[in-house]
């Protein structure tokens, strides 16, 4: 029996993730898609719209509603995490502690990435040893942000699971790429053929090729991105900055590369984006409810996200169907990058197969680049140890080491306001 057990299903994302499942069945065999979630409310929401399109649409396998994580795991082949400690108010709470000491205030970056980590990582590795108990063989598929911190997480504190990091960043920016050129070359690319070369940590990350059916056109691709943004009032990176790099950035380090604008631009929350993203799943909760629904509402697209589905369910039907698919996941590297440190959890193409994830031999960034990348993950790795000993020290040094900290004489008074907002999630400091 193929069982996957999804924890945080009574998220806004989870009809998206059933729709992949069901557009899949047939190669995907499931047999029981397993939603668990603590808050029992938005789980019967979540959950009987999913049902209601389940049986609209013909779907071969059970939903099963639980409130119960090890029931939930109990003989899973497959455990996917979506969780947010706290909910919205605490990712509100992240971005405005950020505005509130003149810093950036974001959910997985930064003191708010920070915040959402203290309270996070000790969670997942719950998930893990109720994992390691009663679904040992299991693969667990994380979503949750801050994604690469807690994957990294996982591989360090929970070596004998298998772990594996996922975001849509990469299948966003393949598909954009993939219609842009369609569009304007009078081309005919389906993204099957296409494969994306990236490498950094999660949100972190710089693509620099692209391959289709193993032919690089990243020369063209990055000449067509120029012609984009010269077209554009404002564009996503400026074009000096991308012809010098002959890359393109991750659209999240905009917070590093124009921090002084992204400040500018809080000075005008609200709404931060937590409030936008809590009034669309108000508005999505309610039709989720309508009586005649079966499809999934348009504003979907709006609560961010675009191929979530896409991205969860390819994974597993690799590693299902031994596949040997190449996708950009976050996972322990092993030396695939030569001169790094090998224990480091990194964000960079990979072979999906029934044996597991192997990452793909893959060069190292330029010192520019790799500088940022090796300070980041200093602070994810101090962010961790404070987060499961509950270390002030550690947690301390974490700001210290991240770029877009405090100063050093502003660190304790923001670490305090972070500890004593997040209070009731943070035992480990207060006990």
């Amino acid at each position: 029996m193929l069982k996957v057990a999804v924890i945080g299903g009574g998220s806004t994302y989870t009809p998206e993730l059933f729709q992949g499942f069901l557009q899949r069945q047939d190669e995907f065999t499931l047999d029981e898609l397993w939603l668990m979630d603590t808050d029992r409310k938005r789980l019967k929401i979540v959950g009987n719209f999913v049902k209601k399109i389940a049986k609209a649409h013909g779907a071969h396998f059970k939903i099963v509603l639980s409130s119960k994580q090890r029931s939930a795991i109990k003989n899973a082949d497959y455990v996917i995490t979506q969780i947010r400690v706290g909910k919205m108010d605490a990712r509100k709470g992240d971005e405005y502690l950020g505005k509130r000491h003149g810093l950036i205030g974001q959910e997985t970056t930064g003191v708010g990435g920070m915040a959402c980590a203290l309270r996070t990582v000790p969670v997942i590795l719950d998930i893990a040893r109720d994992m390691q108990k009663y679904a040992p063989e299991a693969l667990l598929v994380n979503f949750t942000n801050p994604a690469g911190l807690v994957t990294e997480a996982l591989a360090r504190y929970a070596p004998d699971i298998q772990s594996v990091g996922v975001c849509n960043v990469a299948v966003n920016v393949k598909m954009e790429i993939v219609k842009y050129l369609n569009e304007h070359l009078n081309s005919l690319i389906k993204p099957d053929e296409v494969r994306v070369d990236c490498l950094g940590l999660n949100h972190l990350t710089w693509f620099y090729g692209l391959r289709i059916n193993g032919q690089d056109y990243w020369p063209q691709v990055i000449q067509a991105i120029i012609r984009k943004f010269s077209t554009e009032d404002d564009p996503l990176f400026d074009i000096q900055t991308v012809k010098s790099l002959n890359m393109l950035p991750n659209y999240y380090l905009q917070n590093y590369y124009y921090t002084d604008k992204l400040l500018k631009a809080q000075e005008k929350w609200p709404p931060s984006r937590a409030e936008e993203v809590a009034a669309i799943e108000v508005n999505l909760m309610k039709q989720f409810q309508e009586k005649d629904r079966v499809d999934l509402p348009d504003d979907m697209m709006k609560r961010g996200g675009a191929h979530y589905s896409t991205v969860a369910t390819q994974l597993l039907n690799a590693h299902f169907n031994d596949l040997h698919q190449s996708q950009v996941l976050n996972v322990r590297h092993n030396g695939a990058v030569m001169g790094w440190n090998k224990d480091w959890v990194l964000e960079l193409p990979c072979e999906v197969s029934a044996s597991g994830v192997k990452p793909f031999p893959t060069r190292p960034l330029p010192p520019v680049c790799e500088g940022l990348v090796s300070q980041v993950k200093a602070y994810e790795l101090l962010t961790i140890e404070a987060a499961i000993k509950g270390d002030y020290d550690a947690a301390y040094q974490a700001l210290l080491a991240h770029p877009l900290g405090p100063s050093a004489d502003r660190i304790q008074e923001v670490l305090d306001d972070m500890l004593e907002i997040n209070r009731d999630y943070l035992p480990q400091f207060f006990g």
